[in-house]
């Protein structure tokens, strides 16, 4: 394997960066402060990686980063401290397309973390303090604000905005032009000014590979939980319990999965859930 790393022109690299195997910089990029990136990574023209800060920028192999990028720079917070030190992380084999930018934390007790193989498209933002998963799509202009948490094999269409402190669940779905104000649970699929549960995410729960059965017991979970049919079944935490105590969606992982994801964003201090019709399908 080719170990060299190929730097172009009118590139900078600052005193303090690392620079794995087989890495290689297209003219006029640059890596500053104590950054440190894994091998076979690739800086297209203009890429902005790191900043002379506290605290370092650390990324895995295999990552590719657009033209002009500004990754690992100081966050947007109004809180943070100049001086302290502050954090971001990111794993492997993520594509990180033009005009993305990602900034470090905003305290020396947190840090912005993205995982692995992670696609984000043009002109995305991640802001201070969020944690994206693995194997997540973030279509053009997703915008996240500070602390908002993507779990994994989630998909944004474009142009969405996510409040802070928002959770994103593991293989969920939200539609173009989004505000997301309240936590997108699991499997679900979300659109809307401000964001509203639209049902389950069949398609990519399909893509996938959920088999049928998985699909039909959280479709009749979901139309328990969001679409009765009993004006008796009482609140939404009432009708979680009773899915809980189904004799036969209680055994199905997904379903458990999908009750427990709801059942948190209502603890304290997280956002609760977007607001569903009971007249949407699933």
């Amino acid at each position: 394997m080719d170990k060299v790393v190929s730097i172009g022109p009118f590139c900078t690299i600052g005193p303090f960066a690392k620079l794995g195997n087989a890495c290689q910089l297209y003219p006029g990029s640059h890596i500053f402060g104590n950054t440190e990136l894994g091998d076979n990574c690739i800086l297209m023209t203009g890429a902005v990686i790191g900043d002379a800060l506290p605290g370092h920028t650390v990324i895995g192999r295999n990552n590719i980063f657009g033209h002009h990028v500004v990754i690992g720079v100081k966050c947007q917070d109004m809180k943070y401290k100049f001086g302290n030190e502050c954090f971001l992380e990111i794993g492997d084999n993520n594509d990180i397309r033009e005009h993305v930018s990602i900034h470090r934390s905003s305290s020396p007790s947190d840090k912005t973390v993205i995982g692995d193989n992670n696609l984000i498209m043009g002109s995305c933002h991640i802001a201070h303090d969020c944690k994206v998963g693995d194997n997540n799509i973030l279509a053009n202009s997703t915008l996240l604000a500070g602390h908002v948490l993507v779990e994994d094999y989630a998909h944004t269409a474009g142009g969405i905005v996510v409040h802070q402190f928002c959770h994103i669940g593991s293989f969920s779905f939200i539609g173009g032009g989004s505000v997301v104000s309240q936590d997108v649970p699991k499997y679900t699929m979300v659109s809307g000014e401000r964001a509203e549960l639209r049902g389950l995410n069949l398609e990519g729960l399909r893509r996938r590979g959920f088999s049928a059965t998985e699909i039909k017991s959280m479709r009749a979970a979901y139309r328990e939980i969001f679409m009765p049919t009993d004006t008796s079944s009482g609140n939404i935490e009432d009708r979680l319990a009773q899915v809980e105590q189904h004799k036969e969606l209680s055994l199905l992982p997904a379903v458990c999965s999908m009750v427990q994801s709801i059942r948190d964003s209502f603890a304290e201090h997280r956002r609760g859930i977007c607001k569903f019709r009971s007249r949407s399908g699933s």
